[in-house]
């Protein structure tokens, strides 16, 4: 892929190692999705509280998304122009604002542009650490280095901040409110400002800070041509142009977004749906939503047990092609066990339907790592983020229509089964080996104005 400035080429050695490249991006990958993770068992509970109807609440959650959705090409650009650790600082640092303004912000004029610029952080986010991590060993071992281990143990770990952040979130507030009189202790000394369910948000915004100044310090990078205002202006759409034309001239790309988009469909259908069975199945909502945080934390785990075990599973099936083949397959039966037993109230039913939960995210969470190694060798450093970017926007757009429909569809069977129809139907597109890469023209020559350069893909 092209379209970004050049690189400058590292001589084979340069830079951190392998090993020390893949603790680097492990952590940032815990820093950064520890305090999203806290904020999920809180967060409708805290807006609640500040007096916020689910009409407005469900508001907040829809600027997110369409924010994240909008952003999502145009900051992978940006992070193949200006370089990953700029823009990671970028997105922690609006974070840190984000995670204020919800802790807070009582109004909610506040809370809106706190998601906001949540959701833009999660733009900027998605793509420019795992580019690194990748340059990175490129760098220092060539391009046919063994990716597989640390997208899978980066993976891992954004699957154990959540789960984490999950419990930590959840229990703060029930921890205040153990000690007699310091919930109200806390509400009066700030004047309201800060409450007990505010308390995750605001430590996020502590964990930011230290997310910040890691990436500052550790993600080194090499030097790339000075860029100003007007070659980041111009560099980025041509990075967005060659990114959404990936799908168009690679078919192993065009089955990778594909898959991203039936992965997104998955999701929707497991968030929107579990939170009411669960509700249902426990008799009161405020228990359910209890079942359901714990429930989260161990789809979390299987994500991150997934992950960890991609590499196995591609050695297992033979290829890493074969690897999603078989992950998607877990994804496809756990999600037709929950529908099979959507109108079933039974121990029996209720551990079948625990089972399906738990087979969804350990196969989406092998089917990661192997379907992004696939995409790294399609791709080179100067579209890498781009990439990233074009494949997280395929999720979040069939996720948003997906959700959409499932919520209109009736209660029962046939949401899960059309979730595992489209879970299917990308995983029949990897039966068949796909054609080596084709080599295209450059399409962003070099220009004495910009000095802006390209570089070939590799095959």
């Amino acid at each position: 892929m092209t379209g970004g400035p050049a690189l400058a080429a590292p001589a084979p050695g340069h830079g951190p190692d392998g090993a020390t490249a893949r603790r680097r991006f492990v952590t940032v990958s815990f820093l950064f999705w520890f305090p999203i993770g806290m904020s999920i068992a809180t967060g409708v509970l805290l807006f609640t509280e500040r007096g916020m109807g689910l009409a407005a609440i469900a508001g907040f959650y829809a600027v997110h998304s369409l924010t994240a959705a909008a952003m999502e090409l145009p900051t992978g650009g940006l992070s193949d122009v200006i370089g990953r650790r700029p823009v990671l600082a970028i997105a922690g640092l609006l974070n840190l604002a984000a995670f204020t303004l919800i802790g807070l912000g009582a109004a909610g004029w506040a809370i809106a542009l706190g998601m906001g610029l949540m959701g833009l952080a999660r733009a900027l986010s998605s793509g420019p650490a795992e580019a690194w991590y990748v340059d990175t060993v490129h760098a220092h071992a060539g391009p046919d280095a063994d990716l597989r281990t640390g997208l899978a143990r980066g993976s891992s770990a954004t699957s154990a901040a959540l789960a984490l952040g999950t419990l930590l979130g959840g229990g703060l507030p029930w921890l205040l409110g153990l000690a007699p009189g310091l919930g109200e202790w806390l509400t009066d000394t700030t004047g309201g400002l800060v409450i007990p369910l505010s308390v995750p948000a605001l430590l996020g915004a502590l964990v930011e800070i230290v997310f910040v100044l890691y990436v500052l310090s550790a993600l080194t990078e090499p030097p790339r041509p000075r860029t100003g205002v007007r070659g980041v202006v111009g560099g980025v759409p041509a990075a967005v142009a060659a990114g959404l034309r990936l799908g168009a001239r690679d078919a192993l790309i065009r089955r990778i977004l594909l898959t991203a988009s039936a992965a997104g469909a998955a999701l929707a259908a497991v968030e929107l749906l579990t939170p009411g069975r669960a509700a249902t199945l426990m008799g009161t909502a405020e228990s359910g939503a209890l079942v359901f945080a714990g429930l989260a934390c161990a789809g979390f785990l299987c994500s991150a047990l997934g992950s960890q075990l991609a590499p196995l599973v591609a050695r297992f099936a033979g290829s890493s092609e074969r690897a999603v083949l078989v992950s998607l397959g877990l994804v496809t039966l756990g999600l037709t066990l929950l529908g099979l037993t959507a109108h079933a109230m039974s121990a029996l039913a209720t551990t079948v339907a625990v089972t399906g939960y738990g087979l969804v995210y350990l196969g989406l969470g092998a089917a990661g790592p192997n379907e992004n190694d696939l995409l790294h060798r399609r791709v080179d450093a100067s579209g890498r983020a781009t990439a990233l970017s074009v494949q997280s926007l395929s999720l979040q757009l069939v996720a948003a229509g997906a959700g959409l429909g499932a919520g209109a569809l009736p209660p029962g069977p046939l949401p899960w089964l059309l979730a595992a129809t489209a879970v299917l139907a990308g995983a029949l597109l990897w039966l068949r080996r796909a054609a080596p890469a084709k080599p295209v023209p450059d399409p962003v020559p070099r220009t004495e104005a910009d000095g802006s350069a390209t570089m070939s893909a590799h095959p």
